[in-house]
């Protein structure tokens, strides 16, 4: 079998959980229930979100925040002060692809 098979959780409850690290992308699983949220951040490499359940407010650097909903993949730059919530009833789930690898970032 040439494809490597990844597997990701189906869950209702908050879940952050890395699936994939390699040399060449980190991709992260997350799931937050009303009212969770990130821990404030900056993005460690150029990030992508692709939100496949619920809606998103994420607030980047000092600008105001904004909401995004399924279907939409947001890319984040290097770099940006991020925060991240879920304040709806239903659940935000989305991906979260960093590329390249945040390891190589720090080669830059």
């Amino acid at each position: 079998m040439i494809e490597k098979v990844y597997k990701f959780a189906d869950a209702s409850e908050k879940l952050i959980e890395k699936i994939i690290d390699d040399e060449n992308v980190v991709l992260n699983h997350m799931i937050l229930t009303k009212g969770a949220a990130l821990p404030e951040h900056y993005s460690n490499s150029n990030v992508y979100m692709i939100i496949t359940k619920g809606k998103m407010t994420i607030k980047l650097n000092d600008e105001n925040a904004n909401e995004h909903s399924c279907g939409s993949i947001l890319n984040i730059p290097f770099n940006t002060k991020m925060n991240v919530s879920n304040s709806y009833d239903e659940i935000l789930e989305f991906f979260v692809v960093k590329a390249p690898n945040p390891k190589d970032m720090l080669k830059v």
